[in-house]
């Protein structure tokens, strides 16, 4: 069966995309630790990180590198923290978070935002690739 983000990825499911190329697809997570809290996700459904193949694991981090680098650009915070954990969804996923203090990244810590909000956060981002 189809993971969600294979969904996402096909379209079957909505998202608030930020970015995408041939290989991989980045876009707002839904129930965010923080504003520009963004997955970066590999077309191709592994379930695992170190099951991808070398060269796609390397490109993976350098496509979230840029997502990354443009999230500093755009949400006010101390840094961009990087988290794999990839237990809740079988499928490959970068969590990029923007962080202000180190419960941003517990995962118990969860902000609320309205459609409004993610499709302006997703058009800044944007402009900041």
């Amino acid at each position: 069966m189809a993971s969600i983000f294979t969904k996402i990825i096909n379209e079957e499911i909505p998202c608030y995309k930020v970015a995408e190329n041939e290989d991989f697809i980045a876009f707002l997570d839904i129930n965010p630790n923080a504003k520009g809290h963004t997955l970066c996700v590999p077309k191709k459904e592994v379930d695992k990180i170190f099951d991808l193949e070398e060269d796609t694991y390397h490109r993976l981090m350098k496509f979230a590198r840029k997502i990354g680098i443009a999230l500093e650009k755009t949400i006010p915070c101390n840094r961009v923290g990087i988290t794999v954990i990839g237990l809740e969804v079988p499928h490959v996923h970068v969590h990029l978070i923007p962080i202000n203090e180190m419960r941003d990244m517990t995962f118990s810590h969860k902000i609320s935002m309205t459609p409004e909000e993610f499709l302006d956060l997703v058009k800044e981002i944007q402009k900041n690739l």
